[in-house]
């Protein structure tokens, strides 16, 4: 079964990409349906998303992206954003980059120095990231971390999330001592950096960019994962291409057991 029909894209995205040669579909998470497309204009990355809270996440991305083209950070280029109100759904065309999510790379590299080196580069990465002036634009008159508290809240009363009113009030009664916020780019996993040949090429769904905590990043990118990031000494190498150690225990199981269960 097919995520996206042909006849379902807006005129406006194929006015833009010209006759299409070819439609394939990615693995992805279920908040989008992503199509990659090879047009007589070349390759482009389809995204439509469904229900106000799915779209409103993509209507997000596209402002950070927007946001953030002129900085050197490898991000994709948004060539046509289309929003369908009639029909609850919204659309982009964004920048195609050949290449794999870290993850695919990280499971599949059977050399350990060659793994590390890939690790390393994810750490650096985020440093990059976070060592990027934050747009005035996404820079807004609260506190980063009270903002996402209030989502989180209403995100566990209209939706169905992992979380609990009892760990939310955990949350809003242990929060971390505050530390300078960055531009962060708020769910940066092995899942959504993209590499080729064991270079990392692009970083891409955006929607959680914004000018916030940097410990929230670092906590989701050393979560364990099988055969990827598990081992001390492979999360060691991620602080080494990071720059240095920003958070404690406590932190990282405050951000990445307790906020993340919300969204």
């Amino acid at each position: 079964m097919y995520p996206i029909y042909l006849d379902e894209i807006p005129n406006e995205i194929y006015d833009y990409i010209g006759v299409i040669k070819d439609i394939r579909f990615p693995r992805q998470g279920h908040t989008s349906d992503v199509a990659i497309i090879e047009s007589l204009r070349g390759c482009f990355v389809i995204k439509r998303t469904k229900g106000e809270q799915y779209c409103s996440w993509l209507s997000q991305e596209i402002d950070v992206l927007n946001c953030l083209h002129n900085t050197k950070l490898p991000i994709p280029t948004v060539y046509q954003f289309v929003q369908q109100k009639s029909e609850n759904q919204s659309w982009a065309l964004l920048q195609f980059f050949e290449g794999e999510p870290l993850r695919h790379a990280l499971n599949k590299e059977k050399n350990s120095n060659k793994k590390h080196e890939m690790i390393f580069n994810f750490g650096l990465t985020l440093s990059q990231i976070h060592s990027t002036p934050c747009p005035k634009e996404l820079i807004g008159d609260t506190v980063w971390l009270d903002d996402m508290l209030k989502r989180a809240e209403y995100n566990l009363i209209h939706y169905s999330v992992d979380g609990t009113a009892d760990l939310l009030e955990q949350l809003k009664e242990n929060k971390p001592q505050p530390i300078k916020s960055t531009l962060i780019h708020g769910d940066f996993t092995i899942d959504n950096v993209l590499a080729r040949e064991g270079k990392i090429i692009s970083i891409i769904d955006w929607s959680g960019g914004a000018f916030g905590d940097p410990r929230y990043d670092v906590s989701l990118a050393i979560r364990p994962k099988p055969n990827a990031i598990e081992t001390a000494s492979e999360i060691n190498t991620f602080f080494k291409g990071y720059g240095t150690e920003i958070l404690s225990k406590k932190e990282y199981e405050y951000f990445e057991d307790g906020r993340y269960n919300f969204f």
